[in-house]
Formats: structure tokens, C-alpha cells, sequence
């Protein structure tokens, strides 16, 4: 395996380890504490410059778009704890994937 293709799927491993609680763990709120949790210790091990202000763009820009979605129907959640509309923790794993897209975006452009 190539080294882009190694740090992609290093720098996956957050995400991926984030959607595999989901169904573990029934409780919005506790999967919320863990992933935020899982967020802190990636950005412990590695953090660029400006990658807490791209969490912080693609968390409210997703809240703000999944509102829409939901609104017109386009989608539906059957855990709402966030606004009666999406799950909490559903912010959380879209922001850290806005940084994980950036980072695999500057692997491949090495």
C-alpha cells in the first residue's frame, strides 16, 4: 500500500470508529460525550492550523443543511434530539469529517 493511501485511511479511522457506535450506543447524549471525546484525542495526536474553525464551519453548516433536508422531507430521523429534527451527535460527525476531507484533500495533493 502506497503512503496516501496509508495516511487516507489513518486519518479515516476516527470517522469510521465514530460510525461504528451508532448502533452501540442507543443514548444521543452519551454517543455525543464519545464523540466528542474521539474528536479531542485525534486533534491530540495531530492538528493543523485552522482545522478547529473547519469543525466548527462544517458543524453548523450541517446543522443548518440537515434542518433543510428534513424540513422538506428529504430526510427523516428516527433519533431527534438535536432541534426535534436530527441527532446530536449528528453535527459532531459531519464537523470532524469536514477536517478529515481537508486533510485527505492535502494527502493527495502531496
Amino acid at each position: 500500500m502506497n503512503t496516501k493511501t496509508s495516511l487516507i485511511i489513518l486519518n479515516s479511522i476516527p470517522i469510521l470508529l465514530m460510525m461504528g457506535l451508532i448502533p452501540i450506543i442507543s443514548n444521543d447524549y452519551v454517543l455525543t460525550i464519545a464523540y466528542i471525546v474521539i474528536i479531542i484525542i485525534s486533534f491530540l495526536f495531530k492538528r493543523e492550523k485552522n482545522e478547529l474553525y473547519i469543525l466548527l464551519f462544517g458543524f453548523f453548516t450541517m446543522i443548518i443543511a440537515e434542518a433543510i433536508f428534513v424540513s422538506t422531507g428529504v430526510e427523516t430521523f428516527v433519533r431527534n434530539s438535536l432541534l426535534g429534527l436530527m441527532p446530536l451527535w449528528l453535527p459532531f460527525l459531519w464537523g470532524y469529517s469536514f477536517v478529515a476531507m481537508k486533510r485527505g484533500i492535502k494527502i493527495l495533493n502531496l
